[in-house]
């Protein structure tokens, strides 16, 4: 990733439109936007939700959760095209892949999290935590898997040896179910969306303790964390806002309005950005000036439906992109679609 130039204006040229559902194919214009459609990777025969993403940055592999279609898609990124479909997933959620061991994770909405070979996505087990296993977050260090799971009475973050595939016994009860949840990589803390109680927890690993943050909106459900600068970025549906936390003191520092229908979130901590997919039919683009201002850099135009989506910085060829889960409608099949990330 570059690094970010100061902006003296808003940048709302809109390079992105669709044709029949797909992405039009003529070069932008030459004013950039800070996301370009440059493509698009059909998924035959998806139909229906489309949930979380998961990648693995070692065979260049993305993971697509098609929750309505009870199936697991594995994307060839390189290859842009579908490279394998696991089949008779039950709605799955969550997805996470472990490049240690080289198996990939997938939560389902009916209680299990499935463990599948990273090379010929065999089942190799599964493990019941009897409702809703959703979110699910991956510590390389510790080669665990953090599984957000339950109901408002079962609620909790587990985990899971990647390594072993046991279930550890230890596990943090919150009182409500666990939406997105991020760890953090230079503490003990994990941050976690509690939209039933209109609540942030923060769970210290070590030692253990829960502190809880309230909040005045509500449907609280992605999440996302820039250690660097300690603000914690969450998307609320009632109303639609962006909402910035100090980490330090748990403090809102920003509340702005922001995409309907928000179900995933992303930080570009280089750029100082936040990425937004809603199911509205826009990506909400924010700028940070400083870390206790933030502005509307754009209103990026997308699907209706499309409120998932994928973002991992720098590929490969050393641009960065920006993968958006676009549903299949009737005049359209369901694609993934590529927007290639500009300064």
């Amino acid at each position: 990733m570059r690094k970010v130039c100061g902006l003296g204006a808003v940048l709302l040229l809109i390079v992105a439109s669709t044709v029949k559902g797909s992405p039009q194919k003529s070069p932008p214009p030459p004013s950039a936007a800070p996301l370009v459609l440059t493509g698009a990777i059909p998924l035959p025969n998806v139909r229906g939700r489309i949930d979380h993403f998961g990648f693995d940055p070692l065979h260049n592999r993305l993971f697509v959760s098609a929750l309505g279609n009870n199936t697991e898609e594995i994307i060839g990124i390189s290859a842009q095209t579908v490279i394998h479909t696991i089949s008779g997933v039950p709605t799955p959620q969550g997805v996470v892949y472990s490049p240690e061991t080289n198996k990939l994770f997938v939560g389902s909405d009916e209680g299990k999290l499935y463990v599948y070979s990273g090379t010929t996505f065999d089942l190799i087990t599964s493990i019941d935590f009897g409702d809703d296993v959703d979110n699910l977050r991956y510590d390389s260090a510790e080669k665990r898997v953090y599984i957000g799971y339950g109901d408002e009475k079962t609620g909790a973050i587990a985990m899971v040896d990647a390594a072993t595939n046991k279930r550890l016994d230890d596990e943090f009860k919150l009182g409500a179910h666990p939406e997105s949840f991020q760890l953090a990589a230079s503490g003990a803390n994990i941050y976690v969306n509690l939209p039933d109680l209109k609540q942030i927890a923060v769970v210290k690993r070590s030692p253990r303790a829960i502190t809880r943050w309230p909040l005045t909106f509500e449907s609280n459900f992605p999440m996302a964390l820039d250690e660097t600068s300690h603000r914690l970025f969450v998307a609320t549906r009632t109303p639609p806002r962006l909402v910035v936390f100090d980490t330090n003191s748990g403090h809102v520092v920003a509340a702005l309005p922001s995409v309907q229908d928000a179900d995933d979130l992303y930080c570009d901590s280089v750029r100082k950005r936040v990425y937004i997919p809603g199911g509205e039919g826009y990506i909400s683009v924010f700028q940070q000036d400083d870390a206790d201002h933030y502005k509307l850099l754009a209103k990026v135009p997308s699907s209706l439906g499309a409120r998932t989506a994928g973002y991992f910085g720098k590929g490969r060829k050393g641009f960065d992109r920006f993968y958006l889960a676009v549903p299949a409608r009737a005049n359209h099949g369901a694609e993934i679609w590529i927007y290639t990330v500009q300064d």
